[in-house]
């Protein structure tokens, strides 16, 4: 079907003018289908005035709101491609996505114009023209482009986590077959659902499991600027909140709370964009919420597994089985699939898989071989065919010989009462190669010690850490995902405070 993700929202507006498509919190707007659309098509006329055709990329810099959205379907009407920005990163790595995609026209909101400006003159190559992303759509309109569905719809960049950010090509057809994903999933998507767009959408899960599926579904998305869990709870209540995705660090704000409304409207809930600790799972389902877990990631556009409700406590600390259109498999080295039970590499295809790496055809190759995108995960399968994740290839430590998986070690350690937060990373060390460490922020007073004889007690000793060190807070980048290259290089040698 010609036409793109644009065109979801002019066939809403034909089958439900009516029906509340956003909501704008800090500006109070509330915009039905019919208007969206309207403002969508404004949009693209303010973009092909500028001289934006098929193909060029419109970056967009700003915090979440409804113009935000407006701006990525408008680009998206006229055949240009839409490069969402991280707000957190420097003016270096913003000018880096800048000039890495070609950008040649910026949308960025008053907010984040010093940024802006400062990333501009960073710039070595040609700078885009600069457009206020918060300014009122005027009423001209414009031709759509019929586009095709592996036309490329976004450029969205990753995390960075392992180095500088490459970005991801995803077309229409990976956003579509995302949201029918997702609208299949677990107890379903439809056109009476709402959910809050409260992580950044910039990042591909909030646009991938929040926005963008339940406007396909023709649905409503409020969205706001920045999350703050008291006034997220409330508004979870006062807008009828019915699905909502958040990251697992935004769940856990919320198990912190002194309380909860009541949410009757709320379906279910997933979290996704890291492994969600055990206990915070716990806590929702205590309360007798559907709770479930998905594992995506930017090249997945992202639904890739999914583990429902029935299995979220029987299967603790799975990430579960493929979503309905995604094929999964565990690989060893040299292609071949593992047993159940062994440890190999996650591999994937289907019609959300993206279309490779902007400008890099090299590292294209490395991760779609033979028709699989080869993950970097590493986990095990179960009888049943419920995927665990181990760890990344990159964050295994080995230590004397043994393999350890960070993930496990963690998931035992965020059960110890005193510890809020914990990273597990390897560190270099002369005797083993390396050694386990703990970086912990503490939810009260902590003894290091008693945290090591707590995972003695119930993992390997090899596996328990050999050392702990007390932080105020994990490094994490806007998505929630710790970045565990960042403490590796903070407590690179200091081996001499490891406990024996």
């Amino acid at each position: 079907m010609d036409g793109g993700i644009a065109d979801w929202i002019a066939r809403r507006a034909r089958r439900r003018p009516g029906h509340t498509a956003l909501v704008d919190v800090a500006t109070g707007a509330r915009h039905d289908y019919a208007t969206l659309d309207r403002r969508v098509g404004a949009r693209a006329a303010a973009l092909a005035a500028l001289g934006v055709g098929v193909g060029a990329r419109v970056a967009l810099l700003g915090e979440n709101s409804a113009a935000y959205l407006e701006w990525l379907f408008g680009a998206a009407r006229i055949g240009a491609v839409a490069v969402p920005v991280n707000h957190r990163l420097a003016p270096a790595e913003v000018a880096h996505v800048l000039g890495d995609s070609g950008a040649t026209v910026l949308v960025r909101s008053t907010a984040f114009a010093t940024l802006a400006d400062a990333s501009l003159a960073a710039l070595t190559g040609p700078a885009p023209a600069v457009v206020e992303l918060g300014a009122e759509p005027g009423t001209d309109t414009v031709a759509a482009h019929p586009a095709a569905g592996d036309d490329p719809c976004v450029i969205m960049y990753t995390s960075g986590t392992t180095g500088v950010p490459k970005g991801a090509v995803l077309t229409h057809d990976n956003m579509l077959w995302n949201a029918i994903n997702m609208v299949t999933a677990g107890p379903g998507i439809g056109g009476a659902d709402v959910t809050i767009a409260a992580a950044p959408l910039f990042h591909i899960g909030a646009l991938g499991l929040s926005a963008l599926p339940l406007l396909y579904a023709g649905g409503t998305v409020v969205v706001v600027p920045a999350f703050d869990p008291a006034a997220f709870a409330a508004l979870l209540a006062a807008e009828g909140v019915t699905t909502q995705f958040l990251v697992p660090a935004m769940w856990a704000a919320l198990t912190r709370l002194p309380s909860l409304p009541d949410l009757p409207d709320l379906r279910w809930a997933i979290s996704g964009g890291a492994p969600c600790p055990v206990t915070v799972i716990e806590h929702f389902t205590g309360l007798g919420w559907t709770f479930t877990e998905g594992f995506g990631m930017t090249e997945l556009s992202p639904a890739a597994l999914f583990l429902d409700a029935a299995d979220v406590l029987t299967h603790a600390g799975s990430v579960g089985r493929p979503f309905l259109h995604v094929d999964a498999r565990l690989v060893a080295p040299n292609g071949e699939d593992v047993g159940v039970g062994e440890v190999g590499e996650l591999v994937l295809r289907g019609p959300t898989v993206f279309a490779g790496y902007w400008n890099r055809p090299e590292a294209t190759a490395e991760v779609l071989r033979n028709g699989w995108f080869h993950s970097g995960d590493l986990g095990v399968r179960d009888a049943e065919g419920f995927v665990t994740l181990v760890d990344r290839k990159k964050d295994m430590i080995i230590t004397g010989g043994e393999n350890v998986y960070p993930v496990e070690v963690e998931q035992v350690l965020h059960r110890h009462p005193a510890v809020a937060d914990v990273a597990v990373v390897g560190v270099g060390d002369a005797q083993w190669g390396e050694t386990v460490l703990a970086v912990v922020v503490a939810a009260g007073p902590l003894d290091p010690d008693d945290v090591i004889a707590f995972a003695r007690e119930r993992i390997a000793h090899f596996k328990a850490p050999r050392r702990v060190e007390v932080v105020e807070e994990l490094p994490r980048n806007a998505t929630g995902k710790l970045l565990k290259r960042v403490l590796r290089e903070q407590f690179a040698g200091q081996a001499e405070a490891v406990r024996r």
